[in-house]
């Protein structure tokens, strides 16, 4: 039997389960200004994971920096989100918002 689909199943369960939360306390923190450093994230991961051999390693790479990239998109729309009143507002930044 042959479990590499199922450990890249796996992998990308995890890592897109782990962008969700980083995305909303990002914004929370920091707003949507990191959006350039999801850019930079997510291009390196993408352009290393080209030039790796092991399918394992690679496969996490491309999957975490085309995460980061979607997280790009994902930040401003959790600013929507905190507009609407879905999610909380970080009080320090509440002239943000206006």
């Amino acid at each position: 039997m042959y479990f590499t689909g199922i450990v890249i199943a796996l992998m990308t369960f995890l890592t897109i389960g782990v962008w969700h939360p980083i995305v909303i306390k990002t914004e929370y923190y920091w707003g949507t200004r990191p959006w350039v450093v999801y850019l930079l994230i997510g291009i390196s991961c993408c352009a290393a994971a080209l030039f790796i051999e092991n399918i394992y390693l690679s496969s996490f790479l491309g999957v975490f920096g085309a995460s980061s990239l979607w997280g790009i998109g994902e930040l401003f729309a959790q600013r929507k989100r905190v507009l609407k009143g879905w999610f909380p507002m970080n009080p320090k930044r509440k002239h943000e918002y206006s």
